[in-house]
């Protein structure tokens, strides 16, 4: 398949958009609400307790709509949760796979057996040829404007240099809060986007309202990067707790996230630490407040429900679009 081939086209909806898998954030409202919108959408596997949830997770998405929806994957080997996920997930036979942090040869392995497309994060040219030589279907390049773990090429380089190099499909994560940045990133080669801050504060989002009001209250100036959470680099609103924490690993973090023994098991256990602190803050008052958000945050203005959202993102790419052919965009639908 081409890298030319546009994401609607290729999984068969109306807009070539993912709305990100975003951890405590997504959950099945925001995912039908997505569906029902023309996109695609993801959530993590690590959303839910237990393999219970998570199955009954996807089973009413399934009911729901036949549209294609999508799991994100822990991949590394000591994320506890691996092979019941990646087992629930093959059992329930979902659209696609997005691998993250780790090898996905396994996932993308039985996800050829049975037809579930596999996508994997990456944040450069090395780990996109890596991922495209073990048979992954596309690729979701994860740029510097990306909320949560963000990479450090802009969202115009690394897909210019991904698509010169890659012939799978790119999707490009980070930094899209218009419909013109949609159409630019497939002028720079990309097969579409995925979508995360924009929706964070949506109506269906069951985290605080602290945290709403937070993405109102706050600006891309206040968008920093802390490796305090998870050893990779995660962007958070710069609140006085984030301040207080620093967001620089300290000694014994950097230790063990670049020593090759104990790194492996360091990852997860510093992420394992970082996510209960992201969920505390998530859905409780507390002064501990670490929310996660991209520089989109920046056009994030109101509480409004995700088809709103997704309705004025759609009518603005189509709006762009029609303005690179020259062709008003009231003439487009007769």
């Amino acid at each position: 398949m081409s890298a030319k081939t546009t994401l609607d086209k290729m999984l068969g909806i109306d807009y070539p958009i993912i709305v990100a898998p975003m951890f405590l954030i997504s959950n099945t409202k925001m995912i039908k609400a997505a569906l029902a919108s023309g996109m695609t959408a993801a959530f993590p596997a690590m959303n839910y307790r237990t393999d219970a949830e998570l199955r009954q997770a996807i089973q009413e998405i399934k009911a729901f709509s036949p549209k294609p929806f999508g799991v994100n994957l822990i991949v590394n080997k000591s994320n506890p949760k691996y092979r019941s996920h990646l087992k629930t997930l093959l059992d329930l036979k979902v659209d696609y796979i997005i691998t993250s942090l780790g090898n996905p040869k396994e996932v993308i392995e039985q996800g050829k057996k049975i037809g579930t497309k596999v996508f994997c994060d990456v944040v450069d040219l090395k780990y996109a040829q890596k991922v495209e030589s073990l048979g992954a279907d596309g690729i979701i390049a994860v740029n510097s404007r990306a909320g949560g773990h963000a990479g450090n090429i802009s969202p115009k380089d690394l897909v210019t240099v991904l698509a010169q190099n890659c012939s799978i499909p790119i999707i490009s994560a980070g930094g899209v809060a218009h419909g013109k940045d949609v159409v630019d990133a497939i002028s720079w080669g990309a097969a579409g986007v995925s979508v995360g801050t924009i929706f964070i504060a949506c109506e269906e989002s069951d985290i605080s309202p602290d945290y709403k009001n937070a993405m109102l209250q706050y600006g891309e100036k206040d968008i920093v990067r802390t490796t305090k959470l998870s050893g990779s680099p995660l962007t958070v609103i710069n609140t006085p707790y984030v301040q207080q924490l620093g967001t620089k690993a300290n000694l014994l973090e950097w230790i063990l996230n670049n020593n090759k023994t104990l790194k492996k098991y360091a990852k997860m256990l510093i992420a394992l630490r970082g996510m209960k602190a992201v969920e505390k803050a998530a859905f409780g008052a507390t002064y501990k407040t670490v929310w996660c958000a991209g520089p989109a945050i920046e056009h994030v203005k109101e509480i409004l429900p995700l088809a709103t959202i997704a309705k004025r993102l759609t009518r603005e790419f189509d709006e762009a679009l029609a303005a690179t052919t020259n062709v008003d965009a009231s003439t487009m639908v007769k």
